[in-house]
């Protein structure tokens, strides 16, 4: 029996010692891998687990190192490729080419890209950090004036000019500036908020002043044209003799209606005085020429704009373009519903003061060239 209990004791101290070695074998063989796979810098770890040198700037990778104290094969990237970096990849990377409107700073030598820039004239519009397309520089309008020129990294930059403001990628002229504009015109003097106050009472009192105006030369013109009348039915039959202050009278009347009257009294040729009549005859605007006349001086697509700064509403104006086929059909009828207002018809000739209404607004919409052949049309100084 005793010799059983020692071999029961042997037993159990065997396995205990296998154990502890297999233990002992499991740590050593799993702290071998970490070990391995620690490089110093400037090297890299192999599928077979040894630290191999990278290749230096202008090399690529030909063949891994076989042990800890041999080097790595390197071989020279091929002409039209680089590598910038230490590596250990076994292609090597493409060089850049310029573009159509690139010009090269640097070439491309093995160790670095190739570089190039926008040619001049061109400036570059980066897509992403490697990538940018080049364009051409953009000149300065009229209107504007350049405050920075175009390079390569950017594009010409372009502001209004002095006393211009910009509506949809134009300069326009700061004339007559609006509430809407008026920032945009420095020279401009900035009026005081009690003045501003008072601007709509003065356009008001401006406006009445105009209409009393208006009035009376309406009512001086038809009192000179009555007096006209009255003398040309007097020189048919003999009339007494008319005094120089009574023809003086009807000349300055005439004088106020269109033209400069210099008339000065005539004696007539049997000696016995009749009324002299004035050198001038009143200036005569057909509507329906002038009509004529505007349409073929105004452009088609302002018109509109024409009739209803002359006072034209806009139901004639839906009712004209209802009733007529064509714009110029439609276009005749608003002006002729302007010409033929109140006060405006007088035997188919146009009142001078509608005439002087349709002068100044075509100034207002800068149509200048459209006001002097006006002008030269019917003899207006």
């Amino acid at each position: 029996m005793a010799g059983f209990g020692s071999r029961r004791t042997w037993k159990k101290q065997d396995t205990a010692c296998t154990l502890l070695f297999l233990s002992i074998f499991i740590l050593t063989s799993g702290s071998e891998p970490l070990e391995k796979q620690s490089c110093r810098l400037g090297d890299y770890l192999t599928q077979s687990g040894i630290c191999c040198t990278k290749c230096s700037p202008g090399f690529k990778l030909e063949k891994d190192c076989s042990s800890h104290n041999e080097r790595t094969m390197c071989a020279p990237c091929p002409r039209g490729q680089y590598t910038d970096q230490q590596n250990f990849t076994p292609n090597c990377r493409r060089c850049k080419d310029c573009g159509e409107h690139e010009e090269e700073v640097s070439t491309c030598d093995g160790k670095r890209n190739r570089v190039c820039r926008c040619k001049p004239g061109f400036y570059k519009d980066v897509i992403d950090s490697a990538t940018y397309q080049c364009f051409q520089c953009k000149t300065c309008r009229s209107g504007e004036r350049q405050t920075e020129k175009c390079s390569s990294d950017h594009n010409t930059v372009c502001e209004c000019e002095h006393d211009y403001y910009r509506v949809k990628k134009k300069c326009l002229p700061c004339r007559n500036c609006t509430d809407s504009c008026k920032h945009h015109c420095p020279s401009q003097v900035t009026r005081p908020r009690d003045v501003e106050n008072h601007i709509p009472k003065i356009a008001l009192i401006g406006t009445g002043v105009l209409v009393m105006l208006l009035m009376t030369v309406a009512f001086v013109t038809y009192k000179a044209t009555k007096v006209y009348t009255k003398l040309k039915l007097a020189s048919s039959s003999p009339q007494p003799e008319a005094s120089e202050e009574t023809t003086k009278i009807v000349i300055c009347n005439e004088e106020s209606c269109y033209h400069d009257c210099n008339a000065v009294p005539q004696s007539t040729a049997s000696g016995k005085g009749q009324p002299s009549l004035p050198d001038c005859i009143p200036l005569e605007i057909k509507i329906s020429d002038l009509i004529y006349t505007v349409l073929d001086l105004v452009p088609v697509p302002r018109i509109k704009q024409l009739v209803r700064s002359l006072g034209v509403t806009d139901i004639e104006i839906e009712r004209a373009e209802v009733d007529y086929h064509t714009c110029k059909e439609a276009h005749y009828q608003m002006l002729r519903v302007w010409a033929e207002g109140v006060r405006g018809s007088r035997g188919g000739v146009l009142h001078w003061p509608l005439m002087q209404q349709l002068l100044d607004k075509l100034k207002d919409m800068y149509l200048e060239e459209a006001i002097d052949k006006l002008k030269t049309k019917y003899g207006i100084v």
